[in-house]
């Protein structure tokens, strides 16, 4: 057995060790484009090689006596992971889903932990972790090391640049027209969005913190108290309830309300760590950041300086930092969540939330709730048995061992029980109707893939998400003293036109009657309606 080898030799024993078994993922996306023939074979072959090199050159740089160890253990261990993971869901890990694995609670990661992530891990992670452990390396002089280090990596590069010439006109589409494949590659794309991330991070560290709206009061013309719950829903694809023609009946209970369904709501990101800031940012999805989103407030603050009274309740990960600065209560244990089950329900949300504005002798009031909703790919864990209506079911989180018919079934009946919810949430705000002009907003924050195009979960890059992933459910309620001021017919023929999250800040600032000048009329749904029916 091999006892010692080079610095060098053990970096190129790593680096084809990673392309060969990390890369199934990157090479299987890669045949569906350049599929495998005769005039193909040499370029795909070629791939294999400027990969090897690349990550060769990469670990040569950063080399030493006191890292090379350690780095190559920390990037296969690492692209073990990642293997499972793009094999499995198709993910890709930007820097976006980077911020989501970042910001994931101890609970939602335990969902992802199976046998088969602990089988890549140990053959794909510490097997050849462990070869590299026990490997000596040779020891050098600094000159050596200098001048091997300037040798190989002047060969690689020579190598990449002959390959490159070689393929040019392979080469010219995969780096122009295939951009989206270079994601895949394990683990180099994983370690630069992580690197992106952490930027941001330093970046938005830096930024001075803006208060907005500080001039936003009530409106004159306003009269009465006003309660709005704002429930943001997880993982909620449109085409899943019925309100918007699914086949299946998975909304029964709200049908039997007078809401006003929006078929065609879309979402400012495809992970809740974006979603949910950007919803309530003053920021639109094209302009949105992480940094500036964390340095600046967001509506629930505008809101607040107009004297309403904002309460965040999470069944979820977190508020993502928008709740940062209004009272926020956790509702994922049994502490303040009564009604658990193996998980928190997302009812439990409503127990003593009367009480709450019981205690607000005055003024008006904002309550936001979380859900838990159809967060994945444990979607058998996402409601309570009675609602399982839709059977078979998957009861596992490894989905590729799952039927599709059997997973769409679990994730209907999570849908179901979120109809319920909804349902029960829309009856506390009637109970408040005598004394509050009351209304309902939900939207959902991202949609979810259920194995369509051999994609499962969510997060893809917005750009390249499929529809399902970005087109999520939507609706609002109306109370019947607040119908006497809102035109729920014209807002009903309004709601069928395309929105988005970015009309959210506007809306609610509309809804509660909220005059600022970080407000935006054009924005405001309630407002389009008003303007539609004066036509």
């Amino acid at each position: 057995m091999i006892k010692t080898l080079s610095s060098n030799r053990l970096i190129l024993i790593a680096s084809l060790f990673i392309v060969i078994f990390d890369n199934y993922d990157f090479f299987s996306n890669v045949l569906t484009v350049y599929p495998l023939s005769f005039e193909n074979i040499g370029f795909l072959v070629s791939i294999a090689i400027v990969f090897m090199c690349l990550l060769s050159i990469l670990f040569t740089v950063f080399s030493s006596r006191f890292t090379t160890k350690p780095m190559l253990i920390f990037s296969i261990i690492n692209a073990s992971f990642i293997s499972y993971f793009s094999n499995t869901y198709s993910i890709i890990l930007d820097d976006t889903m980077i911020q989501n694995v970042v910001e994931t609670n101890a609970s939602e990661s335990v969902d992802l932990i199976n046998i088969k992530l602990i089988f890549y891990f140990i053959i794909f992670g510490l097997v050849p972790s462990f070869f590299i452990y026990k490997i000596k390396i040779k020891p050098e002089s600094i000159k050596k090391v200098i001048t091997n280090k300037i040798m190989n990596i002047s060969l690689f590069l020579l190598i990449i640049v002959v390959l490159l010439f070689s393929f040019s006109q392979f080469y010219t589409s995969f780096f122009r027209e295939h951009k989206p494949l270079r994601y895949r590659t394990n683990p180099t794309y994983a370690f630069y969005s992580a690197g992106k991330y952490f930027a941001n991070i330093f970046n938005s560290s830096q930024l001075d913190f803006h208060q907005i709206g500080l001039d936003a009061k009530k409106n004159t013309n306003s009269s009465g108290r006003k309660l709005t719950i704002m429930v943001v829903g997880e993982a909620a694809r449109a085409d899943r309830f019925s309100l918007n023609g699914y086949h299946r009946e998975t909304n029964p209970m709200l049908k039997k309300e007078e809401i006003i369904n929006f078929p065609d709501m879309y979402s400012c990101g495809t992970t809740t760590a974006v979603s949910v800031p950007c919803m309530f940012s003053l920021l639109d999805r094209k302009n949105y950041s992480d940094s500036e989103a964390k340095s600046t407030e967001n509506v629930l603050d505008v809101l607040a300086h107009a004297g309403v009274k904002v309460l965040w309740r999470d069944n979820n990960s977190s508020s993502k930092g928008v709740a940062d600065r209004v009272i926020y209560e956790d509702y994922r244990n049994s502490t303040l969540n009564t009604i658990c089950e193996g998980e928190c329900r997302d009812e439990g949300m409503l127990v003593g939330l009367q009480d709450f504005v019981d205690l607000q002798e005055n003024g008006d009031i904002v309550i936001v709730l979380h859900q838990m909703g159809n967060h994945g790919p444990a979607y058998f864990k996402r409601y309570p048995p009675i609602f399982e209506k839709f059977k078979p079911v998957c009861t596992t989180n490894q989905l590729e061992k799952c039927r599709k018919e059997d997973i769409g079934n679990a994730y209907d009946n999570a849908i179901l029980y979120t109809d319920y919810f909804l349902a029960q949430t829309i009856g506390f705000l009637k109970q408040n109707n005598d004394e509050f002009q009351t209304a309902l907003i939900y939207m959902g924050d991202h949609g979810e893939s259920l194995g369509e195009g051999g994609l499962y979960l969510h997060g893809m890059p917005y750009f390249i998400a499929p529809d399902v992933q970005k087109h999520v459910a939507a609706f609002m309620w109306f109370g019947q003293r607040s119908r006497k001021r809102i035109d729920v017919r014209q807002l009903t023929d309004v709601a069928a036109q395309n929105f988005s999250h970015d009309y959210l800040f506007h809306t609610l600032l509309g809804l509660m009657q909220i005059e600022t000048t970080v407000y935006n009329k054009a924005l405001d749904i309630l407002a389009i309606a008003e303007k539609t029916s004066s036509l």
